[in-house]
């Protein structure tokens, strides 16, 4: 793939045999699903981008849509509503008239990886469309990384050192990418597991949101 890589994958992608191979035996089980990459979801005008891992097997693989039907969609959907990122009401389908304002949510690797654990070979497959989403963003000013995995496939994206750019929660990062200056921002993965054990509280959430309403405001 080249610079003429568009900023999704096709639906009949075959680029990573084992995840090929995953949407099939899915598809064989659940026939109804979506089954197949999931686009990025948002306007070309969005100003900040949100990077999930993968899409999860029975969230975004069925629905179609990011974070649509999982528990990390409830949590995320929430603050996006709250924090005026986006209207309507979210009722965990594609279809529930939800639309964004000034965001774009994505994925790393776009398809449903077996145990919701991309190798990073997927990753590198897949990392294309995710340099083309970007580039296809023109008003992009702001990324939010949600978890460890996802910050650090930003950061390959990004062509930097991953020790220039630890990942922790709430951490602020300015980067360069093809001349653009961009902010990375971190959040713990809003995933059920961390909800609940407590390891991100939606205050936790909510404070990376505030952090991303300050810097876009500071650059407008």
């Amino acid at each position: 793939m080249s610079a003429v890589t568009p900023p999704e994958a096709p639906y009949d992608c075959q680029l990573c045999p084992r995840l090929v191979a995953y949407r099939q035996e899915i598809a064989e089980a659940e026939p109804t699903w979506h089954n197949g990459p999931v686009d990025s979801f948002g306007p070309e005008t969005a100003k900040f981008l949100v990077v999930g891992m993968a899409p999860g097997r029975g969230g975004a693989n069925r629905t179609g849509r990011p974070f649509t039907g999982d528990g990390a969609g409830d949590l995320l959907f929430k603050a996006l509503l709250k924090h005026g990122f986006a209207t309507g009401s979210y009722n965990k389908t594609p279809d529930d008239g939800l639309e964004l304002i000034d965001c774009m949510i994505t994925n790393a690797v776009r398809c449903v990886p077996p145990q919701n654990k991309p190798t990073g070979a997927e990753a590198n497959q897949c990392r294309p469309f995710l340099v083309s989403r970007i580039a296809h963003l023109p008003k992009l000013t702001l990324l939010m990384a949600l978890g460890h995995i996802a910050h650090n496939n930003v950061l390959t994206t990004f062509g930097v050192k991953k020790t220039d750019y630890p990942f922790s929660h709430c951490a602020v990062h300015k980067i360069k990418l093809d001349g653009r200056k961009l902010t990375l921002i971190n959040s713990y993965h809003c995933s059920r597991y961390n909800t609940n054990t407590g390891r991100l509280t939606e205050d936790m959430f909510d404070q990376v949101f505030e952090k991303i309403k300050t810097n876009l405001a500071a650059n407008p």
